[in-house]
């Protein structure tokens, strides 16, 4: 069997509930036209998610990276949304733009570039082109695009959904665009009906390397270059040929098709430029053992997989390539696995590469790998986990995977670490897992015996995890960002070492401690040593197993709920007990109630214990803001933009009320009656944020149930310039119960509000 089978991640615990958050201040909104709509798409209403090329660490690579949401565009943007099996929870920030027939998205470069790579998705069973412009002229070539990579089912992976519903098409413009360029992807007559773009990849490509002496082409030994003819056995005489006379072979631009694996051991392989020299191949290399000093550099391997098939190896390197082998500079793409190793790879490095669209692995060392290293690649649109060490029959050991980016794996982890000792992940960004997994994974599931459980010490240190963990659907519950999962035996002898971590907008919890088989294995003996945790959704740690951490330096600011979920299974058996060492701050509260799960932004996210979601008393907050903190609830409001997120004292954060249902409320219990004269809104500062009016109006209440007007309905002008804030006086009124009711809005078709704020004068 090539890649694993995944088994049902079954944990019987209590079935997660929803969490009212309790008390009320309330904005109501009304439908805006169609044309207001779609100027909202034009102007960029919604704040950018942050990028995993906009933080430190992870993959250095060689091109500039424009998310289409944020560009100019005619089309309907979607999203956020991190719902398993819809387009925008799989792409880059859970946001992309929808363009049907005449819509386009234009980009303008920041850096100069004659070469680009776009990842899109179509419609199932779809297939055609893209118009490209250039400076407003249309380019003679157009881009493929095809649905026929898309859409795989799993039908034998629990939980799964159709999913990877992403691809990537790649074009050279033939010229050199300056920065200030602006090249716009357009649907005309003749194109594909509809299109979603995610992002571009501008790259300056260099012209292709020329032939280095001592070398054999593949061409002289009777490959077609145009990739009509079968190159299969032209490039095995080339290695013959090239292994005889101590020579490397050389691969030149052009296409070449490969219908058979190659014997490559103890050889180096190399092209003129990932760009240039293309084949075609959908089992390159597999071979169960090899000498090794195998090098493969510069070119690229295109697969022709659209479904996955773990009984097969549709794999561009599958086994060996023996000791003190390089992997370097390859573009790998539609292929099941990129590399899927077994067998001796001792001392292998795997750098500088992109692997993207796979519907399995990106890489995984399946047993036996021993000081492996695997850095600086960028993995895009894997169907399991992108980077993975399994250690089935022999341990991995002494391996490190460092200075990746790895973004949007669509059904499992960022990074794995099944069993194996010493092994580490360090200096690597993660972004927008999706369901299945979490963007860094420490586990004993051993999925097949003979496996080799965790031993040694696991070092996770200095990586980035963005908008990572998922709900996962066997669980009824959330993934953390960061799991230690002791699936099918216990992690206690091992020395588990977490430090300097960053967490950005996780959504539901950043680290999570779990037995996920639903044993009650303990995990112990983890150190939890830096960590910053900005805008989670749930709580900072999720504890569902008996053991111990030890936690310091770690700092939270805006958590959705509470600081700690701490409900093992089964029942009955011991908590988890958290460890506080020095310099912990804003996560100290604990969920009261293990029949419940924490929903994102469903409590007051103080340092407190909480009550499910209601804070209780009617001490204002030092700085005067009575709504500070304060209970309060929707009437409806679109994924994770809940609520709380406009009295969480964080002006980044923002509540934003379901798309198109006007009206909408959103409403803020200040505890008892209070004197309000003066209320303040804003939304995110962020310049990306268009000027926007929102007109609303302000009710009142004592009880909760009759409202009186405070303020008639006026327009409200929120501009980035001036802060994006909007201040309401009021006579100041008696009120416990604040309510606006807005009938427009001219940036999105919503209400949105990313602070309110109540004051008596």
């Amino acid at each position: 069997m090539d890649t694993r089978r995944r088994s049902s991640l079954v944990l019987a615990s209590a079935t997660a509930a929803a969490v009212a958050a309790g008390g009320l201040i309330a904005l109501t909104l009304t439908a805006q036209s169609a044309d207001a709509a779609n100027s909202a798409a034009v102007d960029g209403a919604r704040a950018p998610a942050v990028s995993p090329f906009d933080v430190s660490g992870g993959a250095s690579v060689p091109f500039t990276e424009y998310e289409a949401e944020a560009a100019n565009t005619t089309g309907q943007k979607i999203g956020p949304d991190y719902t398993q099996g819809t387009v925008a929870s799989e792409a880059s920030g859970r946001q992309a733009v929808t363009l049907d027939q005449g819509q386009y998205v234009e980009f303008t470069l920041t850096q100069a570039a004659n070469a680009v790579d776009v990842a899109y998705n179509l419609p199932q069973g779809a297939s055609g082109t893209m118009s490209v412009y250039v400076n407003g002229t249309k380019l003679d070539q157009k881009l493929a695009v095809t649905s026929q990579y898309s859409y795989v089912s799993t039908g034998n992976i629990v939980g799964s959904r159709t999913h990877h519903l992403f691809d990537d098409s790649r074009i050279r413009l033939g010229q050199n665009l300056a920065a200030g360029a602006k090249v716009k992807l357009q649907l005309d007559s003749g194109d594909t009906g509809t299109a979603t773009v995610d992002v571009t990849d501008f790259e300056q490509v260099a012209a292709a390397a020329a032939q280095p002496a001592n070398s054999v082409s593949v061409v002289d030994d009777g490959a077609d270059p145009s990739g009509a003819g079968d190159s299969t056995q032209a490039f095995r005489q080339a290695i013959s040929d090239a292994k005889a006379q101590g020579k490397e072979v050389w691969i030149p631009s052009g296409d070449f098709k490969i219908t058979s694996q190659l014997p490559v051991d103890d050889v180096t392989l190399r092209g003129a430029g990932n760009w240039w020299s293309v084949v075609h191949s959908s089992h390159f290399i597999d071979q169960t053992s090899a000498t090794g000093n195998t090098k493969l550099y510069d070119f690229a391997v295109f697969g022709d997989v659209s479904v996955r098939n773990d009984n097969s190896p549709d794999n561009f390197v599958t086994g060996s390539l023996g000791p003190n082998s390089v992997v370097s500079g390859m573009w790998i793409q539609r292929e099941k696995c990129g590399l899927w190793l077994t067998g001796d790879n001792t001392d292998l490095t795997v750098e500088n590469n992109r692997i993207i669209g796979t519907t399995a692995d990106g890489l995984n060392l399946d047993g036996s790998a021993q000081g492996v290293t695997v850095r600086n690649n960028f993995l895009r649109n894997q169907g399991d986990d992108s980077l993975a060490m399994w250690s089935l029959g022999s341990p991995d050991t002494g391996n490190t995977f460092t200075g990746n980016t790895i973004v949007q794996p669509n059904l499992a982890n960022g990074i794995a670490i099944y069993g194996g000792s010493n092994n580490t992940a360090s200096n690597n960004v993660i972004a927008d897992t999706n369901a299945l997994g979490s963007g860094l994974a420490v586990s004993n599931q051993a999925f097949l015996q003979p496996f080799n459980p965790l031993s040694g010490k696991v070092t996770v240190s200095g990586n980035t995890l963005i908008r990572t963990g998922a709900m996962n659907p066997n669980w009824s519950h959330p993934m953390g960002a960061l799991r230690v999962d002791s699936y099918d035996s216990a992690i206690t002898t091992v020395d588990v070492r977490i430090s300097d971590t960053t967490f950005v907008d996780s959504p539901y919890s950043d680290f999570e401690f779990v037995s996920g088989g639903g044993h009650g294995y303990d995990v112990s003996g983890v150190t939890v040593s830096g960590a910053t945790a900005t805008g989670t959704g749930t709580v900072v740690v999720q504890a569902e197993t008996p053991g111990s951490a030890t936690f310091s330096d770690v700092t939270a600011t805006g958590t959705g709920a509470t600081g700690v979920y701490d409900c093992s299974y089964p029942a009955g058996t011991a908590p988890f007990t958290i460890n506080q060492g020095s310099g912990n701050s804003g996560w100290t509260g604990t969920w009261p109630d293990c029949s419940t799960w924490p929903q994102p932004g469903g409590g007051d996210g103080s340092g407190g214990t909480t009550t499910g979601g209601s804070t209780g008393g009617t001490t204002p907050p030092a700085d005067g803001n009575l709504a500070k903190g304060r209970p309060a609830t929707d009437t409806g409001h679109a994924d994770v933009y809940t609520a709380s997120n406009a009295v969480d004292g964080d002006a980044n954060s923002y509540w934003e009320s379901t798309d198109n249902a006007f009206p909408q409320s959103l409403t803020v219990d200040l505890g008892s009656a209070q004197g309000v004269g003066r209320l303040v809104l804003k939304l995110p500062p962020a310049s990306a944020w268009a000027t926007r009016t929102e007109t609303l109006s302000v009710l009142g209440s004592t009880d909760g149930s009759t409202f009186t007007t405070l303020k008639a309905s006026a327009g409200y002008t929120f501009d980035p310039a001036s802060g994006n804030t909007a201040t309401v006086s009021l006579s100041s009124a008696s009120t416990r119960y604040l309510r606006l009711t807005f009938t427009a809005n001219t940036g999105w078709p919503a209400g949105q509000l990313s602070e309110l704020e109540a004051y008596a004068s």
